[in-house]
């Protein structure tokens, strides 16, 4: 999509202006209740949800003009959330005839509530594997009492989520679209790898980008020749510009060498245009989730494949994981930990079997203790180099989802860790185990299971969350945070919320290794 087009179509996302039209007969909140018919309003009603609103109202019309004008004003507050307010008023603004005006106004109302307390997109339409339980609210009941309160605008601002970090998110969000709006910058060329003292006739725009960008300073840094010098006399990539990139590099996930490569290369390159768009997703994102989290949960982040272990509503433990590859994408899910597996054995799922062990042949299933069980499925028994290393953490759903630990240690180490058949392997799993198992009461049982040689289940005596979340845009350190659509989920959530699809989601490509 021509980037202009994308503006455009943020601009008119976050168009903070007054939608209000004035009390003169003409736009959206010129309204006629007067004129308005129970006949001509159950005829105009055709949504379910409108009609259980104004059974409620015994088919009494609603919107005066006073509070049709608060309607549309508070609509107009929809561009902070990522939302189009003229697309939610579109319907009431095509209606010229007073009944079809009042249903369409409440039908706005009733779309802008949902889509802050529920999201605009119902996530299952878009990946049909999304399980995480999406909040539920009598809205028709509340927009009930709204009107009548004529408290309309507060009780919009209450459905949204309210925690700090959506709020942040929403304050980046504007702060992007603002950028965008004047930037006419194209992405920077590809080119060689340019290190700490170098001089690279690129320096003066990735100095422009970095500036725009907020990671260096607008005056002063002495990085970047002026904008008509020649490419020839580019300054050299000094110190202030270096600390600039590091910056950078922490904000999306990348080892923070100050090494302008390629994966740097395409961090400087996420414009302010770029940023709004995974700004917007990532607050619909949000809306889609509970608005309560369990105190004690783990939860992961699949794009920045990270692990954040909560015990009593703080964060007690941080540590890398290694998720899904594209093509074996981590689902987006909520599934409680029930148990630790000491010493586990793998089964191996069929389609590892047929398409990576069994070509191997005979003396690979010996070298790596497989064999074949009774029902004829592969079977690795415990020990260091099986599949799941030396501790399981099992999890009750229906996708065969857990996490587990590895024998495959490096794969840690990479900036970019989207390398498993789609389960959670975890950065010392082992002490991760022996953490949970001592806060939880049962770290004797895990000794003596883990002392044992064998597969050892350890049951917990209480079950804890575990919630796999798809999160490229948030807030660590009070920071803002990016990383790459690893899955293309983004793009389609975006397409779904009117903005076209960008076509930049990563080929499928085979694991390293076997294991899940």
């Amino acid at each position: 999509m021509n980037r202009y087009m994308l503006a455009a179509g943020l601009l008119l996302l976050a168009g903070c202006g007054n939608l209000q039209s004035g009390d003169g007969g003409e736009g959206t909140a010129a309204v006629q209740p007067s004129r308005v018919t129970e006949a001509e309003l159950r005829a105009a009603a055709t949504d379910p949800r409108l009609v259980r609103f104004y059974e409620s109202r015994q088919w009494q019309p609603v919107w005066t003009a006073d509070k049709a004008a608060a309607l549309v004003e508070a609509i107009g507050a929809a561009a902070r959330h990522g939302l189009d307010p003229q697309a939610l008023l579109a319907g009431a603004a095509r209606s010229d005839a007073p009944a079809a005006r009042e249903a369409g106004l409440s039908l706005a109302a009733l779309n802008y509530a949902e889509a802050l307390a529920r999201g605009q997109v119902d996530p299952k339409r878009i990946r049909d594997t999304y399980a995480v339980p999406r909040p539920e609210a009598d809205l028709g009941a509340g927009l009930v009492q709204a009107v009548d309160q004529s408290d309309i605008a507060s009780w919009f601002d209450g459905l949204a989520p309210q925690d700090e970090e959506y709020r942040l998110l929403s304050q980046a969000y504007v702060a992007a679209v603002r950028q965008a709006s004047g930037e006419r910058r194209s992405p920077i060329p590809e080119g060689e790898d340019i290190r700490p003292g170098a001089s690279d006739p690129r320096l003066p725009v990735i100095a422009d980008a970095l500036r725009a960008s907020g990671h260096l300073a607008a005056a002063g840094d002495g990085e970047a020749q002026p904008a008509g010098q020649a490419p020839s006399q580019a300054a050299a990539y000094g110190e202030d510009m270096v600390a600039a990139v590091r910056r950078l590099q922490e904000d999306y996930g990348l080892e923070a060498d100050g090494v302008v490569d390629a994966a740097t290369l395409a961090a400087i390159n996420h414009s302010g245009f770029d940023r709004a768009r995974t700004l917007a997703v990532n607050l619909e994102r949000r809306r889609w989730m509970p608005r309560e989290a369990a105190p004690t949960r783990i939860d992961v982040n699949i794009p920045a494949a990270m692990l954040t272990y909560w015990r009593d509503g703080a964060a007690a433990d941080r540590r890398r994981t290694v998720v899904g590859q594209p093509g074996n994408e981590t689902p987006m899910m909520v599934s409680p930990m029930y148990r630790l597996v000491a010493n586990p054995t793998w089964t191996v799922p069929t389609s590892i079997a047929e398409e990576e062990i069994e070509p191997k042949g005979a003396g690979y299933m010996q070298r790596n203790n497989m064999s074949r069980n009774s029902d004829g499925m592969i079977v690795q028994e415990s020990g260091p180099d099986n599949a799941l290393g030396m501790v399981k953490f099992d999890m009750r759903n229906d996708q065969a989802i857990y996490l587990h630990d590895t024998p495959a240690k490096a794969l840690f180490a990479r900036d970019q860790r989207h390398s498993s058949h789609g389960c959670v392997r975890v950065q010392d799993a082992l002490g991760f185990a022996r953490m949970i198992a001592e806060q939880e009461g049962v770290f004797d049982d895990w000794q003596e299971a883990q002392a044992s040689g064998e597969q050892t289940f350890v049951a917990l005596p209480r079950e804890i969350p575990v919630r796999l979340l798809y999160h490229t845009a948030f807030v660590d350190g009070g920071r803002l945070r990016f990383r790459p659509d690893i899955y293309g989920f983004d793009d389609d959530v975006a397409v779904a919320l009117g903005l076209a699809s960008r076509g930049r989601r990563q080929a499928p490509v085979h694991v390293t290794d076997v294991g899940p």
